[in-house]
């Protein structure tokens, strides 16, 4: 009975999680981009890598997924896939999400900003 609960209580959670990610505006997602992420990340399919990977094919893809860019051990075999609700905390706070990450961008600590820029990066990756 009691593992019954806490299989409950886990699904729960991560449904709350999900529910807790507000809506997202795909051009205000733009701006946030283009000011925060652009300097370091291409998303366009032939774009190749910067500073870091190229993010084309993103959702969906596990950590590492990038061709010709060479992630930290960390990152490679974090072992995650990519959508939605794990992009959602990772942009939160990168280094917390995956330790030993080279990405050195801080974080968006705004929800309602994390949720717009991953609006816009679902239609810019694709």
């Amino acid at each position: 009975m009691k593992t019954i609960a806490c299989i409950i209580f886990a699904a729960l959670s991560s449904h709350a999680l999900a529910l807790s990610i507000p809506e997202g505006d795909a051009e205000k997602g733009k701006k946030i981009y283009v000011m925060r992420c652009a300097q370091c990340h291409t998303t366009g399919k032939d774009a190749g890598n910067k500073t870091g990977p190229n993010l084309y094919g993103l959702f969906g893809s596990k950590t590492g997924f990038a061709k010709n860019y060479t992630y930290t051990a960390a990152n490679a075999s974090k072992g995650i896939t990519w959508n939605a609700d794990t992009l959602f905390e990772y942009l939160a706070d990168p280094k917390k999400y995956i330790p030993g990450t080279k990405m050195v961008f801080p974080g968006l600590k705004n929800a309602k900003e994390r949720s717009d820029l991953i609006e816009y990066l679902k239609s810019a990756t694709k």
